[in-house]
């Protein structure tokens, strides 16, 4: 399988494990917007986080009022600026990011096991590789601390 069909595939078969279990059933432009929150540097506003997306403030309002409700992230006025709304990463958040994360390993792990049988080598048992300890800790602390 060509390489650009390999990494749809993988694609695939990671939203085809999210669907499958009973977590939430995020759109894109959601994931998109809790991934920015997590892996980029703070502070977050709504402005800056339409600006990086290229979508409109409503639309990262809407976004955030479903991860809201889901607790993922939440949001605070700065206290520097009272015009500015603050939007920040939450344990419960960062712990679906960790799960997240461990979905997109274990679908790279068996499409590289399918691949190696592909190419004649044999069936390949590659264990899952588990997160760290503290890997929890990692999404949050991604960047600069809330």
């Amino acid at each position: 399988m060509p390489h650009k069909l390999q990494a749809l595939d993988l694609w695939r078969n990671v939203l085809v494990s999210s669907v499958k279990q009973a977590g939430p059933d995020l759109s894109s432009r959601q994931l998109a917007l809790l991934l920015t929150v997590y892996l980029t540097p703070p502070p977050h506003t709504v402005r800056g986080l339409a600006g990086t997306l290229s979508i409109s403030k409503p639309a990262i309002s809407r976004a955030l009022d479903r991860l809201g409700r889901l607790g993922f992230v939440r949001r605070k006025r700065d206290d520097a600026d009272r015009r500015n709304v603050l939007v920040q990463r939450t344990v419960k958040g960062s712990v679906f990011l960790t799960e997240f994360s461990q979905l997109v390993l274990t679908s790279q792990q068996a499409a590289m096991a399918e691949a190696t049988v592909e190419a004649g080598a044999g069936p390949v048992d590659i264990p899952p590789q588990p997160l760290p300890e503290d890997a929890s800790n990692e999404l949050v602390l991604a960047g600069s601390p809330d």
